[in-house]
């Protein structure tokens, strides 16, 4: 358990110093995992470790309890109980509370989809504004009746269905990837097979690749249940293991941009399933130094300069640069992250306002932002209720006085335990 104040000071480092951390599992490959071995729980029974504990991912297991799955967890250990219902989804109704979590409510849209019932799917205010509605409409041509509550394209959403029936399916992913992933992880659960194509441009499409090969690792169990009448298969379980959050690691990478030190981040590798890991190429773009060994990814911080930056595929980091560019030589402008106004708030906007309130220049554009180093100063900087905004304000602080975070706690919905892990920097 976490306890967070109102507000939280950040205090600057007094000296650089060399250090090693680890960060939580990742919430993204988590919830996939979740999904993936529940479908696959008809066959079989299996075991997650390495798993955040987070608002994200207690949410979605909270969701998958209602639909009938048994999970147990214990510490960063998830064991799914093999599905004896006879059904895909065990529960053949249910009203899911997502909170603000946009992988669960888009991974489990298309989830319940595939199976026979009825379904409700709401949130938090926020997620009522966030859209969906390509998802559903994706799922119309599979023969779903998937509407919109308010009739707004956004959650609430209802689901009644009878199973996917297969055939050729067209979805957009240029708002979210999460549509095209949900999709994905459904479809070999249809009545017949699904043929996706998609619509104009595909955003952050390196977790597109990682549920394709999430998708593979899971491959001769999920589709085993196609055959579960005639095969009566049942196996001895399987073990699937989270990597460490690369998103979270930015903000530790990006510490070390900005304090000059050399922060190494256990267990990152380049070929991890999580494109954001590549977050150190554009740090490296901008002068520091990456290393990479058996134990991890270093980040040494060097004098910074200004770059000119598509941040499409590693979207989630664009505030962790957004920090670092403060501190470096000259203007940086980050691209075509225009999808990022549709996350837990309009993430330009937001980052836009804070670094003005700091002594940045900023010009915001519709895909991004162009960032001015300025005489910073210290000021209270809020975070609507986004626990990116937080993370990435705080480093500022690292080097300037006065920088206060309001809402501290919202980071308890994928990293609750970081301020503990920043304060460790200073061991």
């Amino acid at each position: 358990m976490h306890t967070y104040p109102p507000t939280l000071e950040i205090i600057p480092f007094a000296k650089p110093v060399d250090c090693t951390v680890s960060v939580p599992g990742s919430k993204s490959i988590t919830n996939r995992a979740l999904v993936l071995a529940a479908l696959a729980s008809r066959n079989t029974a299996g075991v997650l470790s390495g798993v955040l504990r987070s608002e994200d991912t207690e949410v979605m297991v909270e969701c998958l309890t209602k639909l009938g799955f048994g999970l147990t967890w214990i510490d960063d250990t998830i064991a799914v109980a093999k599905n004896e219902s006879g059904r895909l989804i065990p529960a053949t109704s249910a009203d899911l509370y997502v909170a603000n979590s946009g992988t669960t409510i888009r991974f489990l849209t298309a989830m319940v989809a595939a199976g026979q019932g009825s379904y409700r799917l709401s949130g938090v205010p926020r997620m009522h504004e966030r859209p969906i509605e390509d998802l559903l409409d994706a799922l119309r041509q599979l023969g779903v009746n998937a509407t919109s509550e308010g009739g707004n394209g956004c959650p609430p959403v209802v689901i009644e269905t009878s199973g996917l029936l297969g055939g050729a399916v067209r979805i957009r992913a240029d708002i979210s990837s999460q549509f095209l992933s949900a999709l994905m992880m459904a479809a070999p659960c249809s009545i017949g097979p699904v043929s996706i194509a998609l619509e104009g441009s595909v955003v952050s499409e390196p977790y597109i690749k990682m549920t394709e090969r999430m998708m593979a690792d899971f491959d001769s169990i999920v589709k085993l249940w196609l055959r579960y009448e005639s095969s009566g298969t049942d196996s001895n379980g399987r073990q699937y293991t989270i990597e460490p959050d690369a998103s979270a690691a930015s903000y530790f990478f990006g510490a070390a941009a900005i304090t000059a030190r050399r922060i190494l981040v256990r267990g990152m590798k380049r070929d991890m399933l999580q494109g954001d890991v590549l977050f150190v190429d554009a740090l490296a773009r901008m002068g520091c130094t990456v290393t990479e060994s058996t134990e991890g990814i270093a980040v040494g911080g060097r004098p910074l300069r200004g770059i000119d930056i598509d941040m499409n595929a590693i979207s989630d980091t664009m505030m962790t640069l957004a920090a670092v560019a403060c501190f470096a030589e000259g203007p940086t402008t980050i691209r075509n992250v225009a999808h990022v106004r549709h996350k837990e708030t309009d993430r330009i906007a937001a980052m836009a306002t804070e670094l003005r309130k700091l002594g940045a220049g900023v010009v915001e554009f519709e895909d991004g932002l162009t960032i001015t180093p300025g005489p910073l100063h210290g000021a209270t900087v809020q975070t609507y209720r986004d626990h990116r905004m937080a993370m990435s304000l705080a480093l500022i602080g690292l080097k300037v006085p006065g920088v206060v975070i309001d809402d501290p706690g919202c980071v308890a919905k994928t990293y609750p335990g970081f301020w503990n892990d920043l304060e460790k920097l200073r061991d």
